[in-house]
């Protein structure tokens, strides 16, 4: 066992010399457009119902009957009458097509796609979209889909029926298979203001965010309503090129405040400590408890005289191994490099170190925010 000590020190003390080399880089600022969204220019999503044709065998079969239906109904509107059982079904599957439309987008632009299979499709590989209408929210139509569809998966079958998969091949895309044919009335000037919203809402970002603005467009010409939304007035020069506004604004650059925060992957044993970590003096004592009991079998027989019968009995064996921990105390950590020091001379593994930051935390030791994924 002592062996194995020293390894895990250094193993550990890599992870952690890692992230503090990730963040004693020195703090730039980041563009306000990569800090910040403009309200009323969005995103929006568009849904639809569809069907792809051209599988080879490895559509929806007759217990899912979505897809037959909806050909039928297809090839009637076009003039042609056909019955279920002329139709070879799996060569088709029912899918739900997705897209996401831009703002400002025209009528024309094109957009991509998404399809995912709704039946028991085993595969949309060779598969073409046939014309699909996609809708919003509203339940208006504003893009129509078609073409190809691109899957980034795999399946292959031998005669024995062994198989390989890689990926998904009941999901695929259509690049730029959309076409936008209605176009969503974008506004983002609301009574000469425009407002900018925060991807990460911060008082102290708003309130820093409406100071650098007030410094290039003059005092009184943005504040922060709340830890969300920084309010600017569009200047005169600007009343009619409030594009050129926001594009200024856009370039301006700002040093956001970083939360203190450790995020812990309990499933992949991950620890990344970022921002203003404290971490406050604290004693640990973390020691390991193994309990090993083994199971022998007895078997007694008796003489050959004996009118006994032979009887099989178990023999257990508990064991309790567990190893010596001394004290460690940890001085105060005033930065994160002292924090990862300090914390890479308990010699811990990761998962034992994840137990250790939780019990720092309730201990009121770790002054940071503690998220566990």
């Amino acid at each position: 066992m002592l062996p194995r000590r020293p390894s895990r020190v250094v193993f550990l003390s890599g992870v952690l010399f890692a992230i503090v080399v990730c963040f004693a880089n020195p703090v730039r600022g980041e563009k306000l457009r990569d800090l910040v969204d403009i309200n009323g220019a969005r995103d929006n999503q568009l849904l639809g119902y569809g069907v792809v044709t051209g599988l080879s065998g490895t559509g929806d079969d007759i217990s899912a009957p979505l897809a037959v239906q909806s050909t039928l109904s297809m090839l009637r509107r076009l003039g042609v009458q056909v019955e279920a059982r002329q139709l070879r079904l799996r060569n088709i599957a029912a899918v739900v097509v997705t897209a996401t439309i831009p703002p400002f987008s025209r009528t024309g632009s094109r957009l991509d796609v998404t399809v995912a299979s709704i039946g028991n499709a085993k595969s949309l590989a060779g598969g073409v979209l046939v014309q699909t209408v996609l809708k919003g929210a509203n339940r208006k139509s504003y893009a129509v889909a078609q073409g190809g569809i691109v899957i980034g998966g795999y399946i292959e079958k031998g005669r024995s029926g062994s198989k390989i998969k890689t990926g998904s091949t009941t999901v695929g895309r259509v690049p730029a298979g959309a076409l936008v044919e209605r176009e969503i009335a974008t506004k983002f000037v609301f009574d000469g203001k425009l407002y900018l919203t925060l991807r990460r809402p911060s008082f102290s970002l708003a309130s820093d965010m409406a100071k650098l603005i007030e410094e290039n467009l003059g005092e009184g010409s943005a504040f922060p309503q709340d830890g969300g939304t920084v309010a600017v007035t569009i200047p005169k020069e600007f009343v009619k090129r409030p594009v050129d506004l926001v594009a200024q604004l856009h370039k301006l650059e700002l040093t956001p405040s970083r939360r203190a925060r450790v995020v812990i992957s309990e499933r992949t044993q991950t620890i990344v400590a970022g921002g203003d970590v404290r971490l406050a003096a604290v004693a640990v004592v973390h020691g390991n408890l193994t309990i090993v009991i083994k199971e022998t079998p007895v078997v007694s027989q008796p003489g050959l005289l004996a009118q006994g019968q032979t009887v099989q009995t178990q023999e257990s064996q508990v064991e309790v191994q567990e190893e010596r921990s001394a004290v460690q105390y940890i001085n105060g950590a005033a930065t994160l490099s002292d924090l990862a020091s300090a914390l890479g001379t308990l010699g811990l593994t990761a998962r034992e170190l994840i137990s250790v930051l939780q019990a720092m935390k309730e201990a009121g030791a770790l002054e940071a925010e503690l998220v566990v994924q």
